[in-house]
């Protein structure tokens, strides 16, 4: 089992013009700090429903009102959510998941170092085809190898990348090696159960990520679902 950087196309250089824009780095940032339902506002504000300030602090008094904890960061999440909708739909979209692959790297570095953690990466087995679509997030200190898709919602988890997540495992395993693969999705767990149960991809031995146990990423234990 080895890793490779992912070969240069028009995809690549999209990415590369996304994941450079500032906000992205100071959103994730933010999020990376944040408490789950300073979070759980990131996600509502970011969907691009509303870009008024006020429609949100009556919306999460709790979060956002007077004598609120952590009120001061609590503002700089919406704000920071606020600009990400307030782009058009095409290029907010595009941030989202941007964000939430920044979000996943921040917080899986903590456990892992930085050195360790790299973003765009195939996983290659001896005698076994490459996959087309590199892995958004990778671990890959000796041992301890990882790699992660990153998912804005619940509609991005796919077959295609259920049997690319099972297949990695599988053939890490052929070449008796550990990898650990999974999901992380900055959506709500039961709407990512309800993906999951639709999807015919294999799902045994997945690991799962979801906006109430991010920071499960940055040292505690990871449970397949």
């Amino acid at each position: 089992m080895r890793f490779q950087d992912a070969a240069p196309d028009a995809r690549h250089a999209v990415y590369a013009a996304i994941q450079a824009d500032p906000l992205v780095a100071r959103v994730a940032g933010l999020l990376a700090a944040a408490t789950y339902p300073q979070r759980l506002l990131a996600r509502a504000v970011m969907n691009g429903e509303s870009t008024d300030a006020a429609t949100w602090r009556t919306m999460f008094p709790t979060v956002l009102g007077p004598g609120s904890p952590d009120r001061d960061r609590a503002e700089a999440v919406l704000a920071g959510a606020l600009e990400v909708a307030a782009r058009g739909e095409e290029v907010r979209s595009q941030l989202r998941g941007a964000i939430v692959e920044s979000l996943a790297e921040i917080l899986v570095a903590r456990r892992s170092g930085t050195a360790a953690v790299r973003r765009e990466r195939r996983i290659l087995f001896d005698g076994v085809r490459t996959e087309i679509h590199p892995y958004d997030l990778t671990v890959e200190s000796p041992g301890r190898e990882e790699a992660w898709d990153c998912k804005w919602g619940a509609r991005g988890i796919n077959d295609d990348v259920l049997n690319q997540l099972d297949d990695a495992r599988r053939h890490a395993a052929a070449e008796e090696r550990g990898l650990r693969a999974g999901l992380v999705v900055f959506d709500l767990r039961a709407s990512c159960a309800v993906r999951l149960a639709e999807r015919t991809g294999p799902k045994a031995g997945l690991l799962l990520v979801t906006l109430e146990s991010l920071d499960v990423l940055a040292g505690m234990k990871v449970v397949a679902g």
